[in-house]
């Protein structure tokens, strides 16, 4: 089971290494999360500099595919040969989008006629790309999701984990993150956000 998360140049440490962190939960045997980046190296909005674990040929071919922010998605989105690596189709792969990460979904008409979350920021572009932005921290629609907020990144990676692996595990991976003190309330509310879309 391969999990690629799309990072991009300028990508958003909380969006792709949250999901990262919450994905590799999962101790399962064939269990594979990875980054996936057009190039060997990228460099955060921040400056951190992560390496690719995977190409964009072999997100294409993942399971599923989490789509992560940054501070250059414009960019990315502009960049035709870039778009055309990415062969997404959600008849075979559960779809994820992360704040900024929701304008790709749009370009690439994975969202036309579907309601989507995305940051602030992000908003007004995704509105101009066509698509419908609700004013909540997640939504999904068949095996398509959107996330809006750097904090909601937990909701994505756990309706991917509850999709692929079930209630349950989604439910432990989000106990082992959650603060001390709060888990059940923290595993209650990161659930609710997704149990309607399961």
């Amino acid at each position: 089971m391969h999990i690629a998360i799309l990072t991009f140049e300028g990508y958003n440490e909380l969006d792709s290494l949250i999901a990262l962190g919450v994905l590799n939960r999962v101790k399962k045997p064939g269990w594979r999360v990875s980054i996936a980046s057009p190039s060997a190296r990228v460099r955060s909005m921040n400056g951190v500099v992560i390496e690719s674990t995977a190409t964009l040929h072999e997100a294409s071919e993942a399971e599923a595919v989490i789509i992560g922010s940054g501070s250059l998605t414009r960019e990315v989105v502009a960049d035709s040969a870039l778009m055309g690596q990415l062969q997404l189709d959600p008849s075979r792969q559960l779809l994820g989008a992360q704040c900024s990460g929701t304008l790709v979904l749009a370009k690439l008409g994975l969202l036309d006629g579907v309601p989507a979350c995305t940051d602030l920021t992000t908003k007004p572009w995704v509105q101009a790309a066509g698509v419908d932005v609700l004013n909540q921290a997640f939504f999904a629609k068949g095996n398509v999701a959107t996330a809006g907020g750097c904090l909601a990144s937990p909701y994505l990676a756990a309706w991917v984990i509850a999709r692929l692996e079930g209630v349950e595990a989604a439910e432990s991976a989000l106990h082992y993150v959650a603060p001390v003190g709060e888990k059940e309330a923290y595993v209650a509310r990161g659930m609710g956000n997704i149990a309607r879309y399961l």
